[in-house]
């Protein structure tokens, strides 16, 4: 084999070396926790029966990973949590000791990516924050995160090696010439497939419980065959194994209509099932997201795909009318690949970038700008290639009938210069400087697979705006409202249910304080005006940034109040 030959397998390896040795990045979160209940750093009079986490988009549960720790150490919770869309309540045990509560949680998001924290309240009084044993918010484990993206890589370099070869055979290949050596790239490309998708199969076990790589349990195969993300995963191996029984009568030229057609089926079965087990899925534009990057999977795979063969067969092997022949259909499939590749990258970046600031300040954005920049790039090439290709690969003018006359062949505009190796040479060079860069893109897009979507990202960043929290009391239920939870002038609401929220409580006396303990700021009188039974407003003014202690007490009767803190994170 020459040199040139091992360039394409060579630039793959490199690429996959990159992302090896790329440092690990924290666990994915894909999805963010949006509130819980009772709220981060409240001081209930009374313990409550669960806790409720809300992300922002649906979470699925990871066995054994979700627990609450009591201040004596102790697990307080039924090991019975549910997840309700995009909701998880985590039932608690009666009668716990008063002191302070540890949640810990690792849940997967809707796009199969895991997501663990945890936070802490207090019930009767604030004592040392006990420690999880469990370790459910362990992070994810570097070797299991880059070994993922390994998987995506070889997994979007076997569908170049298959599609690419599979559309040349079907469409473009010289009756002539033999198919076996194309065929034999493909065979290679569906092997990828196949190791790809049983790569991802695996690692998605450690993935999801936070394990390394060899600490893989039944228990945990089953569940994730059981998501989803396993189930696209079986589609797609089965998909990969059927087309590449179809291959066979492609590679011979004994393909018939229906064999085309299944293969074309299978293709798009195939292509789905990359979307719908990752970040599309989860947009807030499911539908476009979804049928974005299928198009995006699909001009990726014809453009590169047909370059390899260009650059690795029919260059080398076609002869000069052959050439003049295929070289301008291409060079149009390649153009209209392109265009569908850009479109559709713009599509899927602007529902899941959304914003300038998103696209500069956050590791999914600038991975964005380095792809893009690298496509420019390709594209350059590509532009000189096709210039090159209308050039000189442009069939010459039709021979006239010997009914012509002299005059009419002497208006007769000159032939295309004849292709000489000269050309096939540039031609070659250029092919190549595009998949060396394209494959450098497609280690760009292994790693941004696994990377936060700025949305979500941008979202952690960004203030959620007013704050609100319910506390719950053997008395009732306490809706506290501070807006815009920012330093200056803010707005307080309060609102009082009945214990079990079926209605509203009168409440004779409101009173509330603020204070900024980590600043030495001492509580501070918060006047507060009645407007109804149940409801009373109130102002403060926060002269600084950070999380306040917002404490109210509801006098109900004579004998009867509660009283409880609040930690309000003002931005």
């Amino acid at each position: 084999m020459t040199r040139r030959r091992w360039s394409i397998p060579l630039a793959m390896l490199l690429g996959a070396l990159f992302i090896l040795v790329l440092p690990a990045a924290p666990a994915s979160a894909h999805a963010t926790l949006v509130k819980t209940a009772p709220v981060a750093g409240t001081v209930l009079d009374q313990l409550p029966g669960e806790v409720t986490l809300t992300f922002s988009e649906s979470v699925r549960i990871v066995p054994d990973k979700i627990r609450v720790i009591g201040p004596d150490g102790g697990r307080v919770d039924t090991g019975k949590p549910v997840a309700r869309d995009t909701e998880l309540v985590i039932p608690l045990k009666s009668g716990g000791p008063k002191g302070t509560y540890l949640v810990s949680y690792r849940v997967i998001s809707a796009d199969s990516h895991p997501i663990s924290g945890g936070y802490s309240f207090s019930y009767g009084e604030v004592s040392a924050t006990p420690n999880d044993s469990g370790d459910a918010t362990a992070q994810t484990d570097g070797v299991v995160k880059n070994a993922m993206s390994v998987a995506r890589f070889l997994g979007f370099a076997g569908l170049v090696l298959f599609i690419g070869p599979a559309l040349i055979l079907f469409a473009l290949w010289p009756r002539r010439l033999s198919g076996r050596q194309p065929g034999r790239v493909a065979l290679v490309g569906a092997g990828l497939l196949a190791l790809s998708t049983i790569l991802e199969l695996y690692l998605q076990i450690p993935y999801t419980a936070g394990t390394s790589v060899f600490d893989v349990s039944s228990a945990a195969a089953r569940e994730v065959l059981g998501t989803p993300f396993g189930a696209a995963h079986l589609i797609r191996l089965a998909a990969v194994v059927a087309a590449t029984l179809l291959l066979r009568p492609l590679v011979a030229g004994r393909a018939g209509k229906v064999d085309q057609t299944l293969l074309v089926i299978l293709a798009i079965v195939g292509l789905a099932t990359w979307p719908i087990s990752g970040h599309p899925s989860a947009s807030p534009v499911p539908t476009l997201t979804v049928v974005a990057d299928v198009a995006h999977l699909a001009a990726m795979s014809v453009w590169l795909g047909g370059l390899v063969m260009l650059f690795g067969f029919l260059l080398r092997q076609a002869n000069t009318r052959e050439l003049t022949a295929i070289v301008p259909v291409w060079s149009g499939w390649a153009l209209f690949a392109i265009t569908v590749l850009v479109l559709a990258g713009t599509a899927q970046a602007l529902v899941e970038i959304g914003t300038i600031d998103a696209l500069t300040g956050t590791t999914y954005g600038r991975l964005v700008i380095t792809k893009v920049a690298l496509l420019v790039v390709v594209l350059a090439v590509a532009a000189y290639s096709r210039q090159l290709t209308n050039r000189r690969f442009v069939p010459a003018a039709a021979e006239r009938s010997d009914e012509d006359s002299e005059e009419d062949e002497a208006d007769e505009a000159p032939p295309a210069p004849a292709v000489g190796e000269g050309d096939r040479r540039l031609l070659r060079r250029a092919v190549l400087t595009e998949v060396a860069v394209a494959v450098v893109v497609l280690a760009v897009t292994s790693v941004l697979v696994q990377t936060t979507p700025a949305r979500s990202a941008q979202a952690d960043r960004t203030p959620s705006g007013p704050f609100t929290g319910t506390m719950s009391t053997n008395l009732m239920k306490l809706q506290v409202d501070v807006s815009p939870a920012t330093v200056g002038q803010n707005s307080v609401h309060l609102y009082a249910l009945k214990p079990d929220g079926s209605g509203p409580l009168k409440v004779v006396e409101w009173k509330a304080t603020a204070a900024l303990p980590s600043k030495g700021i001492e509580p501070l009188v918060v006047p507060t005006l009645a407007i109804s039974e149940d409801h009373a407003v109130g102002q403060v003014s926060f002269v600084t940034p950070g999380t306040w202690e917002v404490k109210i007490t509801a006098r109900v009767d004579d004998l009867n109040q509660s009283t409880v803190t609040v930690q309000v994170p003002v931005k």
